[in-house]
């Protein structure tokens, strides 16, 4: 039977400076020529996988967590938010001073001072980690790049909003919006304590994932899942071989059936030779 793999991007596919590890690359070439399938399952939307990413090689991809799902060239998902949940946030989100930015297929679309605060975190993080300057400016730059200002941001193509650290607990906006949101901290731990993701309700990695087997009629028991941040939690729980990277955070260990190596030290080859993907 044929294996299909699925596996997260940021703290997963590639480091906290936004590079994916050789190895990683050299991992999933190899399961691929081995007859198995690897997908992308991303909270990113389509517009932040970029080519370095693409380049790997890759059968298709779950991206907005969960929202959107392409397999070749056919996209069997697509979910967006209602256009009026999305004017409720950025009234409230600009009334706070909370800094966003609005994901969708077509580009990132930021509020007035978004880029403004993403580069002040990205400065600091150069200057924490000076000796690794090059490599987080070739991780982080193009994510920077395609963020778009002066745009208007009620928008109906949005299928996933980022907001960035501020004053206001991301508790207030868990309550604020929980019930028209799925509302979770950030899986990128460089936005700040109070950062965080919301994307469709009802509407994760688990749900697409079940509805990629279902169309390629791959059964359960050859769906591997790798991960390390709230929004894998599902997709781990889901998929019969769930596996959490050695730099996942403690809830995610919980509820994996393996814990691999980290990102930097091999964890995804290490465990795709495990498991005899190559």
């Amino acid at each position: 039977m044929q294996n299909i793999i699925f596996i997260d991007i940021d703290g997963t596919l590639v480091n906290d400076h936004g590079v994916i590890p050789e190895s990683a690359k050299i991992a999933i070439r190899k399961a691929r020529e081995n007859g198995n399938l690897v997908f992308i399952c991303t909270g990113r939307s389509k517009a932040e996988i970029f080519s370095e990413i693409l380049e790997v090689g890759f059968d298709g991809m779950i991206a907005a967590a969960g929202g959107y799902v392409e397999i070749g060239e056919n996209v069997l998902l697509h979910e967006k938010l209602k256009s009026e949940e999305v004017q409720h946030l950025v009234e409230f989100f600009n009334k706070h001073g909370i800094d966003f930015y609005l994901e969708s297929n077509n580009g990132v679309f930021a509020s007035i001072n978004c880029k403004n605060h993403l580069s002040t975190i990205i400065e600091k993080y150069i200057m924490d980690h000076s000796d690794a300057m090059e490599e987080i400016k070739r991780g982080f730059q193009p994510f920077f790049d395609i963020l778009i200002e002066g745009e208007e941001l009620v928008r109906e193509d949005i299928n996933k909003i980022s907001f960035l650290d501020s004053e206001v607990p991301i508790e207030v906006i868990m309550t604020e919006f929980g019930a028209a949101f799925t509302v979770i901290p950030s899986t990128v731990s460089l936005l700040g304590n109070n950062s965080g993701e919301l994307s469709v309700l009802g509407v994760h990695k688990a749900t697409a994932i079940a509805k990629v087997i279902q169309h390629l009629n791959i059964d359960k028991e050859n769906t591997y899942g790798y991960g390390d941040g709230l929004n894998d939690i599902e997709m781990l729980e889901f998929v019969k071989n769930g596996i959490a990277m050695g730099n996942a955070k403690e809830t995610v260990k919980q509820v994996a059936d393996d814990i691999t190596d980290t990102h930097n030290n091999d964890g995804i080859y290490k465990s795709f030779i495990k498991y005899g993907l190559i």
